[in-house]
């Protein structure tokens, strides 16, 4: 499933290529699946709104869109909102490119281009919302006593509230074990044992690793791709993840993977306590 990086590059690459632009019609396909609004209510709405910014909220991208006909505030206030689930893609394309198979959202825009949803599993979802804020906190803002808080009391360990999505919206299993390896943290430790200063290395470990991970283009290592279709490439600066076996980078032990809140944990057991 796309991250916090993957998916703040898929909304910045969309935003760079269409706000501004005018949805025209709307199609979408007759499976149910990816629809939290019903399909008919959804086009309707879409049609005549005007794509004014194009972002990230957790792991969701928010379309927040304008009506240029209505002079009623309130009338302005709209968010398409696109989860991408395991396999879900948005691709910017024109309406010469043959359609992708598992396609299930068009947009038509004015500028004659086609924003596109393709998701093979159909675990993707898309809706019409109002002033959507997220589950839970951002990482990349959330302050030092904010992050500690979180964590308080807890007995879970801590990969598993990582991936909390109630706690701090966006962080997912790949930059999870690799922002606990950068903070020397066992991913089995319980939570609420860590000390304020190990709580405060994870904070900084995980926003750093955030950060490169953006200006990366993400990790691609399934089904992921930006807006354009391209691969991202912090797949290569993995310290841990997805390199079970392999010696670690800073001191040669074997990574180990385990099985942790029922997902695949990597990490070195000799850095990390």
């Amino acid at each position: 499933m796309p991250e916090l990086p993957e998916v703040e590059t898929i909304a910045n690459g969309v935003h760079r290529r269409i706000h501004g632009d005018t949805i025209r019609s709307a199609w979408l396909s007759s499976f149910k699946q990816p629809f939290k609004t019903p399909p008919d209510a959804m086009a309707s709405a879409l049609a005549g709104r005007r794509i004014d910014r194009v972002r990230r909220v957790g792991k969701h991208i928010v379309f927040d869109l304008a009506n240029p006909r209505s002079r009623k505030a309130h009338s302005n206030q709209a968010q398409w909102l696109v989860h991408l689930g395991m396999t879900g893609r948005l691709l910017v394309s024109v309406p010469e490119v043959p359609l992708p198979p598992h396609t299930h959202a068009i947009l038509h825009l004015a500028s004659g281009r086609e924003l596109r949803f393709v998701d093979p599993r159909r675990f993707g979802r898309l809706a019409l919302v109002h002033d959507f804020a997220g589950p839970g906190h951002e990482p990349l803002t959330i302050s030092r006593d904010e992050f500690a808080a979180l964590f308080r009391g807890r007995k879970l360990t801590i990969k598993a509230a990582l991936l909390n999505q109630s706690l701090l919206h966006g962080v997912g299993n790949i930059y999870a074990d690799e922002s606990l390896f950068r903070a020397r943290i066992r991913p089995t430790c319980p939570a609420g044992r860590l000390t304020r200063p190990r709580l405060d290395r994870l904070r900084d470990a995980l926003r750093s690793v955030l950060r490169a991970a953006i200006r990366a283009g993400g990790s691609s290592v399934s089904d992921y791709v930006d807006a354009d279709g391209s691969e991202g490439f912090f797949q290569i600066q993995h310290c841990v993840y997805g390199r079970q076996g392999e010696p670690c980078r800073v001191c040669g032990t074997p990574i180990r993977r385990i099985v942790l809140a029922g997902r695949g944990t990597h990490f070195c057991p000799h850095c990390q306590h």
